[in-house]
């Protein structure tokens, strides 16, 4: 029911219309189907000039401009439970506290603990973890966890998702009506237009984040296109913000599922656009505030997630990244860090980001 549901996934009347209070980025309304038609449509056309003006060109696509923003809360809230669910299980195992990747839960301990919160029985879950890569070193990590959800459902017919209060299954999605689920689908359909027609054109296609409660779907739906299209060349890039608590963990796990899956990680880092819209739904719903306390903070964010991301394209030469900033340190940090590393521009896989005319005093000596 409705009070079992994360705080931050809640529709709320106050903040129906994303755009309210958001200067920096453009934000989309949801007016029907036909309108992500049309924006769909827009967006081909923007892949098709960037072919047409540049080789290796960027065009940039916004998820919730293509399908109804409310699946996006939904299907976000899923992944946070099952996630959060997955770090209560570690901390009751002693493991609180440690980086996303470095926590390996028992698979033995794991199967107990589901037992006795009545949720599966032993027997049932064992089959949980005899996949290709479940349970082999018998632990069991967050992309393993993750990885429950792609064996164990499809999107539509979603997910029974354990409460750690009452120790019963919630299905969330299942609440999608008929036309719901079909609106769904068109979002997925659109996005896999515009990845073929990128592909098609030799254009990379950057998905744009957003909202922190729309994210975790949009970042999710970004990866099944990364393992997709990404297969020889990074051709789908995923957008972190670097101001959000979650950043680097977010980033250092796709990171490891890219290396084990050999996919090609294609990232765009950004500091972020919504903070203060952001703040005020967190102190109006009753939430934690997802964004880092100081600017301070976001700066060291940011130069730790490029950091990791410079030091994978040196190990593998499979990842890229956009260094989206206007900040004058940021990329004398990104420059000094890659004659260090040795990764010369030629290489193509650092690339800048910065808007027209915003700051030429940084864009001008970075393109000499």
């Amino acid at each position: 029911g409705a009070e079992q549901r994360e705080k931050q996934y809640r529709a709320h009347r106050g903040f129906g219309d994303r755009r309210g209070g958001v200067i920096s980025a453009r934000t989309y309304f949801y007016a029907d189907e036909a309108k992500c038609d049309q924006h769909m449509e827009t967006f081909l056309h923007c892949i098709d000039a960037s072919s047409g003006s540049s080789e290796d060109g960027f065009s940039a696509i916004k998820l919730t401009a293509l399908g109804r923003p409310q699946f996006l809360l939904q299907f976000s809230e899923v992944l946070v439970k099952w996630q959060r669910f997955f770090h209560q299980i570690a901390a009751e195992q002693g493991q609180a506290g440690r980086a996303a990747l470095e926590v390996k839960l028992e698979a033995e301990k794991l199967q107990e603990a589901l037992a006795n919160l009545g949720i599966v029985t032993k027997a049932e879950s064992q089959h949980w973890f005899t996949g290709e890569n479940l349970g082999v070193s018998g632990t069991v990590d967050l992309l393993d966890w993750n990885s429950l959800i792609d064996s164990r459902t499809k999107l539509s017919n979603l997910l029974l998702i354990p409460n750690m209060q009452t120790g019963q299954l919630e299905p969330l999605l299942s609440r999608f009506t008929e036309e719901e689920d079909l609106q769904m689908k068109r979002m997925l359909q659109r996005m896999d237009i515009l990845a073929k027609r990128a592909m098609e054109k030799g254009v990379r296609l950057m998905v744009d984040a957003e909202q922190s409660y729309f994210q975790p779907a949009i970042s999710r739906l970004t990866l099944e296109m990364q393992r997709r299209f990404n297969r020889d060349q990074a051709i789908i890039f995923n957008t972190y913000q670097c101001y959000l608590k979650e950043a680097y963990n977010n980033v250092t796990v796709d990171v490891e599922l890219s290396r084990r899956e050999g996919w090609h990680f294609g990232t765009k880092l950004v500091r972020g656009a919504y903070m203060e819209q952001e703040r005020e739904r967190a102190a109006k719903i009753g939430y934690e505030d997802p964004i880092n306390s100081t600017y301070e903070k976001t700066n060291e964010m940011y130069h730790r997630c490029l950091d990791y991301i410079l030091k994978e394209i040196k190990h593998s030469q499979k990842a890229s990244v956009m260094v989206a900033s206007h900040n004058e340190d940021t990329v004398k940090f990104t420059l000094r860090r890659m004659m260090e590393l040795g990764i010369h521009p030629s290489e193509k896989k650092v690339c800048f980001g910065q808007l027209l005319g915003m700051c030429d005093q940084i864009t001008f000596p970075l393109g000499e």
